[in-house]
């Protein structure tokens, strides 16, 4: 996305402007920005929700099924009940489509090829290790919707926490032979807010007579959307260190900005700064993987990439071509959706949105439920640094100190650190989006989460039989 629309969102939390901005763009910092309505914290909730209606759902697993969608390839499901149980969120904010982004474009068993309607299979998809769901949440995002117009007045983190909760306590009921699973939350962006709330509801949930249990054994978000602050004192930070601003720029908007509060309101000095950061980058920068090529669009309207050069053969052009195959009539009819206009994120009115979720997130720890933070180390938006910044509030012991990891042979995969009670992960080469960026290393960073082993580098003997394998 190109870091030049950033430059007035970013500024809305300075003074009243009005601009233009790239879809997907304005939805990253509006996040930001909006947080700041809500005055509740997550630590208030006492997460005893009314009990969840369970409806009938005889004959429902058979009528839903879906046998084959269009353009797949021939092939049998590795689908055991005895593996883990993971559920992929995806970020916003109102929401972005976990089955168009999570399930065809970085961690499903299918990619969408460039002619908008071949699925091509991916060898590190993440059903190798766990059975995935991927559920459309918050509500209006992608396939999802209401019969009650008022339920859109009311979408923010709450009401996604206790939607999701619902969901999972019917799902369970259609596939019973999945209520013994271990069960996993994950996502990415926003889902730092939403796998952290779901996982407190379910806990809190769980410990109520009568109610279903979800054995939830751990959360894992990346590149995750978790505290204002330091999201966006990481956000200028992280573009001085990554070469995109000027020593003089980072220096400019640590002397005039309030760099403790930068979603509060900051003088126009500061937002000059601001300003000059943004334009200090230039237009054709994707922030969200900074690193890779763009797709643009040709004189014919068809999307092309500006250059063949890229990491695990990453196609900046992927989301288009997601968005023409889920809108053929023949996907949605295989999907079981009611004919609608797809697109990958909502434009719903957030209601409530804490500031940070690290009170949430130290409640999770302290539960004793495994909790993994991982950072595509080429995102500039929710990147390495603002997960540092993040975890440096809340102070956890070291364990393991920092050390690489490695995900085939002797390529350093990223690095890694534990904490007590959290892991902290970082993938090389990859942008928001780590599956998609970096397919094997994601599914060897997923594989270790799920088998509660630590990401260690190779011994000298794993070094040896390396070598002999080359």
């Amino acid at each position: 996305m190109k870091l030049s629309l950033l430059a007035c969102l970013v500024l809305l939390s300075i003074s009243s402007i009005s601009c233009n901005a790239n879809y997907q763009t304005n939805n990253l910092i509006k996040k930001l920005i909006k947080s700041r309505k809500s005055a509740g914290n997550p630590k208030s909730w006492d997460g005893l929700y009314s009990p969840v209606y369970v409806g009938s759902q005889e004959g429902s697993m058979e009528a839903d099924k879906i046998e084959a969608l269009p353009g797949q390839p021939a092939g049998e499901a590795n689908n055991s009940s005895s593996n883990p149980l993971v559920l992929s969120l995806h970020g916003g904010p109102g929401g972005c489509s976990a089955f168009g982004y999570g399930a065809l474009q970085e961690l499903g068993p299918f990619r969408v090829g460039n002619d908008n309607k071949t699925l091509i299979p991916n060898d590190y998809a993440w059903n190798n290790a766990a059975n995935v769901l991927f559920l459309e949440t918050p509500l209006g995002t992608g396939f999802s919707y209401s019969n009650t117009s008022s339920d859109y007045d009311n979408v923010g983190d709450e009401i996604t926490a206790q939607d999701s909760y619902a969901f999972l306590v019917n799902w369970l009921e259609r596939f019973p032979q999945y209520k013994d699973s271990d069960f996993f939350i994950t996502g990415e962006s926003d889902a730092g807010h939403y796998a952290p709330e779901l996982a407190y509801t379910i806990l809190s949930n769980n410990n109520i007579t009568n109610q279903t249990k979800i054995n939830l054994k751990g959360v894992a978000i990346g590149n995750p959307f978790i505290d204002l602050d330091t999201a966006l004192l990481a956000l200028y930070d992280n573009l001085w260190t990554h070469a995109l601003n000027s020593d003089e720029t980072n220096a400019g908007i640590h002397k005039y900005c309030n760099v403790t509060d930068l979603g509060g309101k900051q003088s126009n000095v500061c937002g000059e700064y601001v300003q000059q950061a943004i334009e200090e980058v230039g237009e054709d920068i994707d922030i969200s993987n900074i690193y890779a090529p763009i797709c643009k669009t040709s004189q014919d309207s068809q999307p092309k990439s500006v250059s063949t050069a890229s990491v695990d053969d990453f196609d900046p052009c992927s989301e288009i071509y997601v968005e023409s195959y889920l809108n053929l009539p023949e996907v949605q009819a295989a999907l079981h959706v009611k004919p609608t206009k797809w697109s990958a994120c909502s434009d719903t009115d957030w209601t409530d949105s804490p500031d940070t979720m690290l009170p949430t997130i130290q409640q999770i720890i302290q539960s004793g439920i495994s909790f993994w933070i991982y950072s595509g180390d080429a995102d500039g938006f929710l990147s390495v640094t603002s997960s540092r910044y993040a975890l440096h509030i809340l102070n956890l012991p070291i364990k393991t100190p920092w050390r690489s990891w490695y995900s085939n042979k002797e390529e350093v995969g990223g690095y890694v650190v534990g904490y007590e009670g959290l892991t902290f992960a970082t993938v090389r080469g990859a942008g928001i989006m780590v599956p998609s960026n970096q397919p094997q290393r994601a599914l060897t960073l997923i594989s270790s989460f799920l088998e509660g082993s630590f990401l260690l580098p190779p011994t000298n003997s794993q070094r040896k039989s390396f070598s002999a394998a080359t």
